[in-house]
């Protein structure tokens, strides 16, 4: 086991209020003065998935998955984090989150490959908990699958956590899908008509989108798909490519259409092929 964990666990054991004190004192960034942003995202293993790219258990190992992290999030160009309160009380601890825009993720129930995976109920961060902590907002997955019962409760959830966001002033981040099951496993639709219905979906919910933000997929015909929305948006990662060149040059077009504000990655980046995360983060950078 590695001085990293050693010394997180003693801080953990010994002064856990020391957590609080280094969110509450830590440069902040604030969302409304940032231009295109980079966010690193590592809320995967909350919700059992730790697979990246051909390795079913990458993120098995907390303390490389930290030095990725904070690898990443040094590189410049790169605005901020979103991930679990483990993760981003770890960051803290470390500096990594310092004059860096952070969203908490909320909703991590619905566990990769379990029969409840549908049921993405809230059992991460609340927005009372994002509030207190300084974030600057909150990230809910909102998968709809029109044969399961429990995407009505992940819509009425996720609503009311726009609405208790908004309350706060603290940004909403919906990460909306049309999803099914196929053979036991659930598949996200990545089809442009797919995607728009679920953005169609996400960007109603709460009593106000004042503050709602899109999370989304980098899909054929960002364009079209994009002209259904007014809301400020993110594009995701996803899985981790054997074609990044490819990759990079869909993310550039996406990144030229005007109501998309940056890149929010995380796989891609922290385990690239060639394992230079630095290098990877870079480059994407560049596209900024």
């Amino acid at each position: 086991m590695g001085a990293l964990i050693e010394e997180l666990t003693r801080i953990r054991s010994c002064d856990p209020d020391r957590i609080a004190r280094v969110l509450a004192d830590r440069p902040r960034a604030d969302l409304a003065s940032e231009g295109r942003l980079l966010v690193i995202a590592c809320d995967h293993p909350a919700r059992s998935a730790l697979g990246a790219g051909p390795d079913p258990m990458a993120m098995a190992s907390r303390e490389d998955l930290l030095r990725r992290c904070v690898a990443a999030l040094s590189r410049p160009g790169v605005n901020g984090f979103l991930g679990t309160a483990d993760l981003i009380e770890d960051l803290a601890l470390l500096g990594a989150l310092d004059g860096k825009l952070v969203w908490g993720s909320m909703n991590r129930v619905g566990l990769q490959g379990a029969a409840f995976e549908f049921d993405d109920r809230f059992g991460a961060y609340d927005a009372e908990g994002i509030a207190a902590a300084g974030l600057n907002g909150g990230k809910m997955l909102t998968r709809i699958d029109y044969d399961d019962p429990a995407t009505a409760r992940t819509l009425e959830a996720s609503a009311r956590a726009v609405d208790s966001l908004t309350r706060r002033g603290l940004n909403a981040m919906i990460e909306p899908f049309v999803s099914r099951r196929e053979d036991g496993r659930v598949i996200n639709d990545l089809t442009p008509d797919a995607i728009i219905r679920s953005i169609s979906v996400a960007q109603g919910l709460g009593s106000s989108s004042a503050r709602t933000w899109l999370k989304l997929p980098c899909v054929e015909d960002m364009g079209h798909v994009m002209e259904s929305t007014t809301l400020p948006s993110l594009i995701l990662g996803g899985e981790v490519s054997r074609d990044p060149q490819a990759v990079r040059a869909a993310w550039a077009r996406a990144l030229a259409l005007p109501n998309v504000r940056g890149l929010v990655i995380g796989r891609s980046l922290l385990y690239p092929p060639d394992d230079n995360v630095e290098a990877a983060v870079d480059n994407a950078v560049e596209l900024l």
